[in-house]
């Protein structure tokens, strides 16, 4: 039998129908798209604070709590191996909706996957995205993520100082347990990194970059009292506009240009930042570590077995701090992240703090205020300061230890902080 041949234009018509009938399939799907709800940066037990490393886990179920500064129906579960060794044996995981303390809502309960699989082997140095999970999230709601850890783990990922407690119990999985009963309380987060919220495509992620003043340090009685927290409550309680997550990846004690406190703002910038979907504004304050860790006088904290400041040969100038910051901007504004940057805050009244270093901290504010560098700036520094003694916080604002405010002054400073401008980015 002779087989038709198709001519040129009967082939090309065909093709446009296709292409057509293609675009249209994907018109609901581009309407969407995948935002970074909920994060915190990942990084390795610091080494240089004398307290005993928690020993490893095995036979164990983790169950952390987070809560999410959007609302949507589907969302999907980013784990991390960044810093281990070795590959990360995850035998179950699970999420729900929060209850009260290991509690969860049943009937939220939902089996995460991986490629289909409820386990996974994360390669050393590697994250993961689970599947995407339908639970219907309210913004600012408190959700729990559940992991098994089958084998012996050592701990390579966490986040140490997380607002809400997390749940350690074993043996067995117990990923699926409405409670978990006898376990022990950590103030961390372990191998967790993000939770991404499908949301129409006006919604977007302002993330917080930062130092301990950023994580929200010194306030633990107060959760969610830090400022990207207080401002992310700003931004929900708005009944009109579009969603825009506020995202924390503050590391207590991190720096712009060395490691020791998780590596450097610079070498994490792509982790923590340039990784996660959906970022359009960059609020950056970092530099008071990089001023104060090497005059930290070692002596007047009488810490046990430590005599010897390790961070001493790391001074580091104004000018090298600035380029760090401007090394940032540009990797920021390559893929479109408008940055906002925020003056250095005062720190008088520390052991850390000097004549020189506070020269340093002022000759870094004023290139902020004056170079014309950061898209927005954002000045936090005369926002909080004693207008009689500026190299002070004010009393309203200090937590106690002159350096971390209350959490009457992280409101403040999430209160500065202009929502139209952030509503404003693309």
């Amino acid at each position: 039998m002779r087989r038709k041949r198709i001519t040129r234009p009967l082939l090309f018509f065909v093709l446009c129908l296709v292409l057509i009938a293609g675009s249209a399939a994907q018109g609901t799907d581009m309407s969407s798209h995948w935002v970074t709800g909920w994060g915190a940066s990942d990084y390795t037990p610091f080494k240089f604070i004398p307290i005993p490393p928690d020993p490893p886990f095995a036979d164990k179920t983790i169950r952390m709590v987070i809560r999410s500064t959007i609302g949507g129906n589907r969302l999907r579960v980013r784990l991390s191996n960044a810093f281990g060794t070795s590959a990360l044996s995850i035998g179950a995981a699970h999420i729900a909706l929060a209850d009260k303390e290991s509690k969860i809502l049943p009937a939220t309960d939902r089996v995460l996957t991986f490629g289909g699989n409820p386990k996974i082997s994360i390669p050393a140095g590697a994250p993961v995205i689970s599947d995407p999970i339908d639970v219907p999230v309210k913004p600012l709601s408190e959700i729990s993520i559940s992991i098994y850890l089958p084998s012996s783990t050592q701990i390579s990922n966490w986040h140490r100082g997380s607002p809400h407690d997390s749940y350690v119990s074993g043996p067995g999985d117990l990923t699926s347990q409405p409670e978990l009963p006898n376990s022990e309380k950590k103030a961390a987060w372990y191998f967790l990194s993000g939770v991404e919220m499908w949301v129409p495509n006006d919604s977007t992620t302002t993330v917080a970059f930062g130092d301990s003043i950023t994580e929200g340090s010194n306030n633990t009685k107060s959760p969610y009292s830090d400022y990207p927290d207080q401002l992310a409550e700003r931004l929900s309680s708005e009944l009109a506009g579009r969603q825009i997550a506020v995202v924390n990846e503050g590391i207590g004690g991190n720096r712009v240009l060395h490691d020791g406190a998780g590596i450097s703002a610079l070498a994490r910038f792509d982790k923590d930042v340039l990784s996660l979907p959906g970022v359009t504004n960059l609020i950056i304050l970092e530099g008071i570590n990089d001023i104060g860790f090497p005059r930290v006088r070692m002596a007047e904290l009488k810490i046990p077995n430590v005599k010897e400041n390790v961070f001493a040969s790391e001074l580091v100038s104004a000018g090298e701090i600035i380029v760090g910051l401007q090394q940032i901007i540009a990797r920021a504004h390559e893929h479109g992240i408008r940055v906002f940057g925020a003056t250095i805050m005062p720190f008088e009244g520390t052991n850390s703090y000097g004549p020189d270093g506070e020269t340093v901290r002022q000759a870094v504010n004023q290139w902020i205020r004056t170079a014309n560098a950061f898209d927005r700036i954002l000045d936090f520094d005369e926002l909080v300061r004693d207008p009689e003694h500026p190299s002070r916080l004010r009393a309203v604002y200090d937590s106690g230890d002159h350096i971390h405010p209350n959490p009457a002054g992280y409101k403040a400073m999430a209160d500065s902080v202009p929502l139209t401008v952030l509503r404003g980015a693309p």
